[in-house]
């Protein structure tokens, strides 16, 4: 069981990853108080509709994740107002395969590198769970697999719509159509396949429905895959920029990755 190592997380910041389009993409590394190897990795995906935010938003959870004894690498992509769909997903698969590509100077094992994300940020790792052979694009190391190993999604949009509302419409650009939109969807790519995911969100979300939350969870179980949906009751879009819901959060997400990823085992109660 992973438990809070001692020390001080260190981070490295602004460290260029790939391309997208005609610049460099920089992410953030924490890395754990204790020097190792082999050490699972989480890559951390920020939201903000696609349009806004960036990777400093999710700088908490780098750090405590970091505390026990994840490698985490914090990426920018680029946002709806630079590019359109799908140049998004291109962005956040490059910076998954820059981490493997990476694996023994980041001293993680490639075969364990998870991903959380929030909101935007928790659609696009649902969508690095789903079709793995799509959206590849380009930015680098693009023979290095971008495969994950589980997931924690947070108050993630799961089913998108072409003119649905003016931020999705944005993503999509000139593009757009419905099937533009299926394509970009996490909940059309839930089969057996799809990696172990973790569901977090409030039951007060008025942004992303937590009904988004509650089909991904039934889609998945129904395929055989091990998934969880924790429901923070009176809590709105973006309630874990709250101390005391970014702490429980944290804790769920540690344990579900450990359970499934670090230190694989399931839950066996002693005989009485």
């Amino acid at each position: 069981m992973l438990q809070l190592l001692p020390g001080k997380v260190s981070v490295e910041s602004d460290v260029a990853f790939g391309t997208g389009g005609s610049r460099y993409l920089k992410c953030d590394i924490f890395r754990p108080p204790i020097d190792g190897d082999r050490r699972p990795g989480v890559l951390l995906v920020h939201g903000g509709a696609w349009y806004q935010g960036d990777r400093s938003q999710l700088r908490y959870y780098g750090i405590q994740l970091a505390r026990y004894g994840f490698v985490g690498m914090a990426c920018e992509y680029r946002l709806s107002g630079e590019a359109p769909w799908p140049a998004q997903i291109h962005d956040v698969k490059a910076a998954l395969r820059w981490m493997r590509a990476n694996a023994d100077p980041l001293g993680i094992d490639e075969k364990k590198i998870c991903v959380t994300g929030n909101s935007a940020g928790a659609h696009l790792a649902l969508m690095l769970g789903g079709d793995t052979d799509a959206f590849e694009g380009s930015g680098g190391n693009g023979h290095v697999s971008s495969k994950c190993a589980a997931i924690s999604a947070i108050y993630p949009p799961t089913r998108l719509h072409f003119n649905k509302n003016e931020v999705e419409n944005k993503l999509f650009g000139e593009a757009g159509s419905d099937e533009v939109a299926a394509k970009a969807s996490p909940i059309n790519y839930a089969t057996s396949g799809f990696p172990p995911t973790i569901l977090i969100h409030g039951n007060a979300d008025q942004v992303v429905p937590n009904s988004e939350s509650f089909n991904m969870y039934h889609a998945l179980h129904k395929t055989g895959v091990g998934v969880e949906l924790h429901v923070f009751d009176g809590a709105p879009h973006a309630f874990d920029a709250l101390a005391e819901f970014a702490r429980p959060c944290t804790q769920l997400i540690t344990l579900f990755f450990d359970r499934k990823v670090v230190n694989p085992r399931t839950a066996v109660l002693p005989d009485a």
